[in-house]
């Protein structure tokens, strides 16, 4: 599956890319957006110069290596001196008066209704024109926002400005949602193309749009580094004894709309059941006192292991050592967690929502469930833990499936040619216009 190393370097010279391409995010790295440094570094690899700018600096301390670089190499906007916003206006207002009016002016509108949104949109507007004087400085001919967030009004103000043709990767259902959704129709008739992570977010977001503009939008997947996955599981301390527990891993945010509840009924109703089983969830977030307020009601306490925020290696070590990964979720774009607990030969059981199914077909390489039927997931649980043939047999087919379909290479394979066509048609539109206006 791994391009030879000549054809990687003869993708950039083909599609005619030699500028710098920026890549855009509210904050980046960020330890649940690997995938967007896995994106840039792999089109690094097949010879496009990708630069990263952030809004913010990383909230918490990293502790992977390649995120430390990661930040290390990006331009912060609101890591800047008020020196650097002060030069970036008044360069901005004198050199082009006309232009940064006009970029103030939409700014005020492109925001939902109130006052708090009135304060925000001036605070954009601050941001996006520091950020298109260092846009400039390093000569970005495109610029690319992932999610359709406050960091993409600023992306698309800044690019506007520019006069570069600006581009979006949309990932799930809270873009379509309100507040972001109330505006992304304007967004994606700024963009030169809209990548989608799935069919069903694709299809989420044209129902907003005009019908002129469906042909914007390109299904481009998220991917994972097969190379960068633990090469065999690890075994617990003290090994593996025949009368340890299964465990059960679930890594996400501890929120409302990932379903934690209903799984800790289902796993008590299996735990009645006799089966002897644990359950570990990894991540952080605004409902954990919550679930452990249901652990204890259920009795769940010496079962159920709350592993807090983990850096990207321990989680992939955790979910290798895992009998089954599980996913209750409500709400989800396309889960990179999947992905990886499929190419790691952990078995998978998930809600049937949104991208999901686009991943996991149901019975040939994981189950699926109807999201809140959670005697639907005590049942699919069940089925992974004691069919033990048909669990292997699925096993096989989703790592073939990674394979095929998931590994980064093959993932973002589309994007070189989407950053191309962007660029040389904004080319030929602005070489129509006969250089008319004023001067970039």
């Amino acid at each position: 599956m791994n391009a030879p190393e000549k054809q990687e370097d003869a993708i950039a010279k083909t599609v005619g890319i030699e500028e710098p391409i920026a890549y855009l995010t509210s904050e980046y790295p960020a330890p649940s957006h690997t995938f967007i440094r896995r994106e840039i570094v792999q089109l690094r690899n097949v010879g496009l110069n990708i630069l990263s700018y952030s809004i913010r600096k990383p909230v918490s301390g990293l502790d992977s290596p390649p995120d430390v670089e990661a930040q290390n190499e990006t331009y912060y906007v609101l890591g800047q001196g008020i020196g650097t916003y002060f030069t970036a206006h008044i360069g901005a207002l004198f050199r082009s008066p006309v232009r940064y009016l006009k970029t103030l002016s939409k700014a005020l509108r492109h925001r939902v209704p109130g006052a708090k949104a009135l304060l925000w949109s001036l605070f954009h507007f601050a941001e996006s024109i520091t950020l298109a004087a260092q846009l400039k400085k390093d000569r970005v001919a495109h610029l690319h926002n992932h999610f359709a967030n406050s960091a993409a009004t600023v992306g698309m103000l800044a690019a506007d400005f520019n006069r570069i043709p600006w581009s979006l990767t949309l990932h799930g259902i809270s873009e379509t949602d309100y507040p972001a959704g109330l505006l992304l129709a304007e967004k994606v008739a700024a963009a030169k193309f809209v990548a989608c992570v799935s069919w069903f977010g694709r299809a989420q977001a044209m129902r907003i749009c005009e019908p002129s503009q469906w042909d914007k939008f390109h299904t481009v997947r998220c991917g994972i580094a097969l190379d960068e996955l633990p090469l065999t599981t690890e075994a617990p301390p003290g090994g593996i004894t025949k009368d340890a527990p299964r465990q059960i891993i679930c890594v996400a945010r501890l929120s409302s709309e990932k379903g934690l509840p209903g799984l800790l009924k289902a796993f008590a109703s299996l735990r009645k059941r006799g089966q002897n089983i644990e359950l570990s969830l990894l991540g952080d977030g605004p409902e954990q006192s919550l679930i452990a307020e249901e652990c204890k009601k259920l009795d769940l306490d010496p079962f159920v292991n709350f592993l807090g925020r983990k850096s990207e290696a321990e989680t992939l070590a955790a979910i290798a050592r895992a009998d089954i990964l599980v996913l209750p979720s409500f709400m989800e774009g396309l889960p990179v967690v999947l992905m990886e607990a499929m190419a790691l030969g952990v078995p998978v059981v998930a809600s049937r929502i949104a991208g999901v199914p686009e991943l996991v077909d149901d019975g040939v390489n994981g189950l699926l469930f109807h999201p809140a039927d959670w005697n639907g997931l005590e049942s699919a649980l069940a089925d992974s833990l004691t069919q033990e043939t048909r669990t292997k047999a699925m096993v096989l087919e989703a790592k073939e499936t990674i394979n095929r379909y998931f590994d980064i290479e093959i993932a973002v394979s589309p994007l070189p040619q989407l950053f191309s066509n962007a660029i040389a048609k904004h080319r030929r539109s602005e070489f129509s216009a006969d250089g008319q206006g004023e001067p970039a």
